[in-house]
């Protein structure tokens, strides 16, 4: 019989990158808080994140420019309230992390107050973008865990992962709210119970789904497949950002080569010197994401190329090292010095645009649930996001939610008996290699047949195999002692289905959605979500 180990909290937040810590930082210290981690609390992608945060601190700027520029990028589909609340956070976002140590790099402005540098990417139309030489995320992340670990209400608990959420519904109860989630404890080979009062979803986003991703191995998606087997409402999963810009080597694991080098001055070009970007867009090089990455992705397929390239070695090695000392070292290490020749570079997928409905709050469909960061499909991307708007949706939405939560805590768990986790029929699997070929076989298909440019047969052809996979998954899942690998398995199959039953759906191209079926953008369906409900599940409030 297994033995219950069972742990009890007002807060439990699934995931330690931006938007976990920064929801824990802000929480009432008289709420008991964990926060869990699938392995140390720097493996998510926040670590990653080389750019920067998107605030408007330049004098010439405005926030009625950044929300235009966020409009735009999300291609008719961003919600306005919500980016204006959002960017209007903005310079209070910058101010905490300064004030609980984060270095940003700094450079006396004359159009402005401060003496923060400012660096422009793509789809702004000014330099806004607030960083840490071209390591912003692993600055913010470290200072986050330090503050963290220092708080006496806050358990740090590593090397935990989320199997399920637990709610009223699928024990058998009226309702539906959320009372917490089986965790595998990944040091025991245990599924223990962890109950808690309110649950917060910041998993990250599901570009591990494909099979070149710029992501950590993580990145599976665990939030958005939780979320929807426990009855939540996702929207637009259509809409998968790739990267334009990750290094082109067998070594290098698609190395993320930041924006922030075409915002100071980096070119992409072919093999030969050739410029090409201005052909697809005025803007060139500083056009949003899904329109750089698909001028790539079809220059590549005409030309029948292996990568293009990013040269910015017109500019000196001391600007290069002093702006991109990471990139810079990263690339040497690697063979290419990029101040002396162009690096080659290749899209990769890199940001989960939709994801779980939430409110201005972080508030789900089900009770007690939230979701915040990469996870969450808050109205502010819309069908792309704009580069930097990533950690400033992570730190602004952490404070939202904790706020929320501050308002309506609950200090009285239910006096509900949840069972342990149910092994008593299970085996220990001596099929692993199932596993790993249908890891394989699924990122394969999304990269040919839901990537960059999509046609509607080839998403038909991946619908019929996912369809199939999930069900040589589930019957996996019903036979076999759950391990990590099978719980993602379990996990990115959901997503790679929502991505594909949302692309399907969506009759035009737009963003990053494009369809050689449907090219045009349909003035029609502007403001319009792709929302999909799970089946025989009702949402209990309004979003």
């Amino acid at each position: 019989m297994t033995t219950k180990i069972e742990h009890s909290y007002d807060v439990l937040i699934l995931g330690s990158g931006a938007a976990g810590l920064s929801t824990a930082l802000h929480l009432d210290p008289t709420l008991k808080i964990a926060v869990i981690s699938k392995g140390d609390l720097s493996s998510g992608s926040t670590a990653w994140a080389q750019g920067g945060i998107s605030a408007v601190l330049d004098e010439t700027d405005s926030f009625e420019q950044h929300v235009a520029d966020t409009l735009s990028a999300g291609a008719g589909l961003g919600d306005e309230q919500v980016i204006e609340k959002t960017v209007s956070e903005g310079q209070k976002v910058i101010e905490w992390l300064l004030s609980i140590g984060v270095g940003f790099t700094r450079s006396k402005n004359a159009n402005s107050s401060h003496d923060l540098h400012l660096t422009q990417e793509g789809g702004h139309s000014h330099r806004r973008v607030v960083h840490v030489a071209d390591a912003t995320g692993n600055a913010v992340q470290n200072q986050l865990i330090e503050q963290v670990k220092a708080a006496d209400n806050i358990d740090v608990l590593p090397h935990y992962i989320a199997v399920d959420l637990i709610t009223t519904q699928k024990l058998g109860l009226e309702g539906n709210r959320c009372l917490g989630a089986y965790l595998l404890n990944r040091n025991s080979d245990q599924i223990e119970v962890f109950r808690a009062n309110n649950v917060v979803l910041a998993t990250g986003g599901a570009s591990k789904v494909y099979l070149y991703t710029s992501n950590p191995d993580g990145t599976c998606g665990d939030g958005i497949a939780m979320a929807w087997r426990a009855g939540c409402r996702v929207a637009n999963m259509e809409f998968m950002q790739f990267h334009p810009t990750c290094l082109y080597h067998p070594s290098a694991k698609s190395y993320l080569i930041s924006e922030a080098v075409r915002g100071e001055g980096g070119k992409i070009v072919l093999a030969d010197g050739t410029e090409f970007l201005h052909r697809f867009d005025s803007r060139g090089v500083l056009a949003p994401r899904d329109i750089v990455a698909r001028a790539i992705d079809y220059m590549m397929k005409k030309h029948g190329l292996d990568c293009v390239y990013l040269d910015i070695s017109h500019k000196s090695e001391a600007f290069i090292r002093k702006h991109f000392p990471n990139i810079y070292e990263r690339c040497l290490a690697l063979g290419y010095d990029m101040s002396k020749e162009p690096i080659p570079v290749v899209p990769a997928a890199h940001y989960t645009c939709g994801g779980v409905m939430t409110d201005s709050s972080g508030r789900t469909d089900l009770e007690q649930l939230y979701a915040v960061g990469e996870v969450a499909h808050t109205g502010l991307h819309g069908a792309n996001r704009m580069a930097s708007n990533s950690l400033l949706e992570c730190l602004a939405y952490g404070r939202f939610a904790s706020q929320h939560i501050n308002l309506h805590a609950r200090h009285d768990l239910p006096n509900i008996d949840i069972p342990a986790w149910d092994e008593s029929r299970v085996a220990d699997s001596d099929e692993q290699i199932v596993v790993a070929h249908n890891w394989d076989e699924l990122r394969r298909f999304m990269w040919d047949y839901v990537g960059i440019v999509r046609t509607t047969k080839r998403m038909e052809r991946a619908k019929h195999r996912i369809d199939l996979l999930q069900q040589e998954i589930d019957e996996y899942y019903s036979n076999f002692r759950v391990s990590r690998d099978l719980i993602e398995l379990r996990n990115i199959a959901v997503v790679a289905d929502l991505i594909i039953r949302g692309a399907l759906s969506r009759h035009e191209s737009r963003g990053l959605h494009y369809t050689l079926d449907y090219p045009e953008t349909l003035a029609k369906l502007d403001k319009v979500n792709t929302i999909l409900t799970p089946p025989q599940t009702k949402p209990t409030k309004p979003v």
